[in-house]
């Protein structure tokens, strides 16, 4: 049996109904981990909290090279204010893993471009925050 983020997620709504599609170019990271606390007493007991039942994923991978188009257009979701807005607002994600659901994400961080020349940009790495599944 095969399991993927989408198993854990409720479906939401994008602040912003876009759907970025422009698929990764090298290793994708895929971080997941539950909000808990673990207290560790003088007697080394532990009290152990979990704050919430739910999961909480990221995803990071390279766009190692990109149109100048495909480059603008990333820039543009970022910076936009009624875009993303930065890491304010969510938008679609085409589908990274095997599955074939859309997740709901905002970027996690600064965007990061380099390239050789204005025609040829790249992303080192994007790391997005997963917030639910696209319906």
């Amino acid at each position: 049996m095969s399991s993927e983020p989408a198993d854990f997620l409720s479906v939401v709504t994008a602040d912003y109904d876009y759907t970025l599609s422009i698929k990764a170019q090298g290793i994708i990271t895929e971080e997941g981990f539950k909000n808990q606390v673990i207290h560790l007493a003088d007697d080394n007991s532990e009290e152990r909290i979990t704050l919430s039942t739910g999961s909480i994923f990221y995803i990071t991978y390279p766009i190692n090279q990109l149109s100048e188009t495909e480059s603008g257009t990333i820039f543009d979701l970022y910076h936009d204010p009624v875009k993303a807005n930065g890491i304010g607002r969510s938008f679609k994600l085409t589908t990274y893993d095997s599955s074939a659901v859309n997740y709901v994400v905002r970027f996690d961080g600064k965007l990061t471009r380099s390239g050789n020349s204005k025609t040829r940009w790249g992303l080192p790495g994007i790391r997005f925050r997963l917030l639910g599944k696209v319906s």
